[in-house]
């Protein structure tokens, strides 16, 4: 294994009463792309921190390679005192270059003149990002970089992060996100934690592996049932197990919303049955919406049935939050009609999210400050019911101030969902939740007994739980489509490769004859021979990731395992140079 250049040994971190986690070992290879995974509360935020040297631990020493430039994208960046974006991008001794700032702000799209105080959560997040990524870094560490950020920024960052020649650790409750960029795994978990050799796609099957070994572990210390009861409580691996059939109930409904709508998502309901026509809960016709001389949402004809789950996606200002508010008759169309069901009683949690008084318990934001509360209906303790949204009971004392963003936001969900109504507004509901805490909400709003109307950028999340995708392009048409996000994303590609013309044969032929004679014989062999190459490696670099899962590996086979590191960096650089080679031959044979 390559030495590291930034470490911890021993790390340890005291929180006046307890020690939030004691003897860590951790350390960042120069190019390692680390996923860190965490419940709220574990500490990650702290971790990165203390990683970036912003704040000092009580135990254990830091090293890093003389000239390792560390930056630290926080969650929350500290812009008091700077009357613009720019002021903020450019500011401190380490001030990145200015036409470096400017070149980044430029593609994320992000106008550094706005005013600070002002912006929104996006723009302060664009100008963040500008001034991390414009300081050239040797070590990235990103706590949620794509938080406020919408799909085209989301996407601009990934791709800027894999042609990245650093390393870099990121805390995200984007699985996609993840999933792209990430190739180890760092788990913080009671206090420990635990290193893998394998990307977020592999953290699953992995966990599942750790949780098998500890009951086996259990089971010989005679303390199987302390470990039961511990997973018992966080619900983990019952809970996969359940969404898994969530999922497969999904893709049903999917099917049959597929099955009500014609090829251009215009829902067949108008002409049937009576009984069917009661299932209509918003009924929107023909709908057009402008601002001054610009078309939001042109002609929409589109109608929500009880039960669906619907998905609203695009850029920022491409009309999501209008789209919302003609659905649920908020603001009345231009043109067109909106009808809603007369027993229609919609929740819209983010407009919620300002009654959490910091200075009242949970208790009271629950219950009133009762020990009892009622859900859908159904009399619950406030204990129990604190658990299903995998708190401690003894949280129903504490102030909602002292909770973390995540925290309050599972707060927030528990007292919602336990709200009688028949209609769901949920607007970016995954900001500030930890991995587990997305799972739950998944179960819970597949188990919701209504209709959800979703608000996100988090297309696993989309994925993973509604039935129609409206997808904005900003040009004032809606795209329906019975499925999520990645069924938008086909429908788009589709539609894109059947408008684009196809070349005359005569330039066809002429194009190619110009790209071969831009190719040298050699160059021309490495083109078509190293994409088979390349597919060849991912398979290497696969079989090696499953081989590393074993959480004992190390332990049982020390020869083997570093033989696996070492297999697997050389496959990974030797995949990227692959790639990059191919890519270039590609330009040049594109002419």
């Amino acid at each position: 294994m390559p030495a590291p250049i930034l470490a911890f040994e021993d790390l340890g971190l005291n929180q006046g009463t307890h020690w939030l986690f004691r003897h860590l070992d951790i350390y960042v290879g120069e190019r390692d792309r680390l996923a860190l995974i965490g419940r709220n509360g574990a500490g990650k935020t702290t971790l990165l921190k203390l990683l970036a040297k912003r704040i000092e631990a009580d135990e254990g020493r830091r090293t890093i390679v003389p000239g390792t430039r560390v930056i630290l994208l926080e969650q929350e960046p500290a812009m008091a005192g700077h009357a613009t974006l720019r002021d903020y991008a450019m500011s401190g001794e380490d001030a990145p270059p200015a036409h470096e700032v400017e070149a980044i702000a430029d593609q994320i799209g992000i106008d550094l003149s706005r005013d600070a105080a002002t912006a929104s959560g996006g723009e302060r997040r664009r100008a963040a990002i500008a001034r991390a990524l414009a300081m050239e870094p040797d070590v990235l560490l990103l706590d949620e970089p794509t938080n406020h950020l919408d799909l085209a920024a989301i996407e601009w960052l990934e791709s800027w992060l894999a042609r990245y020649n650093g390393a870099f650790v990121v805390i995200s409750h984007d699985r996609t996100f993840l999933t792209r960029l990430t190739r180890q795994t760092l788990w913080l978990d009671r206090g420990g934690i635990r290193r893998a050799e394998v990307g977020f796609g592999g953290f699953e099957a992995w966990t599942e592996k750790v949780y098998e070994e500890e009951a086996r572990n259990a089971e010989r210390l005679d303390a199987k049932l302390k470990i039961e009861e511990h997973w018992k409580e966080r619900g983990v691996t019952a809970r996969r197990r359940r969404n898994q059939g969530r999922l497969s109930k999904l893709y049903e409904m999917r099917a049959q919303r597929a099955a009500m709508m014609g090829p251009q998502g215009t829902a067949r309901i108008a002409i049937a049955a009576d009984d069917n026509k009661t299932k209509i809960v918003i009924d929107a016709e023909h709908v057009t919406k402008r601002f001054g001389d610009r078309t939001i949402i042109d002609d929409l004809t589109f109608r929500v049935t009880r039960g669906d789950r619907i998905g609203v996606v695009g850029a920022n200002g491409a009309g999501k939050s209008t789209l919302l508010k003609l659905l649920t008759g908020e603001l009345p169309p231009d043109e067109g009609r909106v009808k809603l069901s007369q027993t229609l009683d919609g929740i819209v949690i983010d407009q919620q999210r300002k009654l959490m008084a910091p200075e009242k318990r949970v208790r009271e934001v629950l219950a009133d400050g009762g020990d009892w509360i009622e859900v859908q209906g159904v009399k619950k303790h406030v204990h129990g019911y604190l658990k299903e949204f995998l708190f401690e009971p003894s949280i129903a004392e504490a102030k909602v101030g002292t909770l973390s963003g995540g925290e309050r936001s599972r707060v927030l969900l528990a007292r919602e969902f336990a709200r009688p109504s028949n209609l769901l507004v949920l607007d970016e509901p995954t900001n500030d939740l930890d991995l587990e805490t997305l799972d739950l909400l998944q179960e819970v709003i597949a188990d919701y007994q209504g209709t959800v109307l979703i608000v996100s950028h988090d297309r696993d999340f989309l994925d993973r739980t509604v039935t129609v995708t409206l997808g904005l392009d900003g040009s004032g048409k809606v795209d329906i489509v019975a499925g999520g996000y990645e069924d938008w994303q086909k429908q788009r590609t589709v539609r894109s490769e059947v408008k684009r013309p196809s070349a005359p044969k005569a330039d066809v032929v002429q194009s190619a004859v110009k790209a071969k004679s831009k190719l040298s014989y050699k160059d021309q062999r490495d083109l078509d021979l190293l994409p088979a190459e390349i597919e060849k490696l991912d398979a290497a670099i696969a079989r090696d990731e499953k081989a590393l899962e074993d959480p004992d590996l190390y332990t049982r086979d020390p020869a083997k395992f570093q033989g696996l590191m070492t297999g697997l960096e050389t496959a990974r650089r030797r995949k990227e140079e692959a790639e990059l080679r191919w890519l270039e031959l590609a330009e040049l044979a594109g002419g």
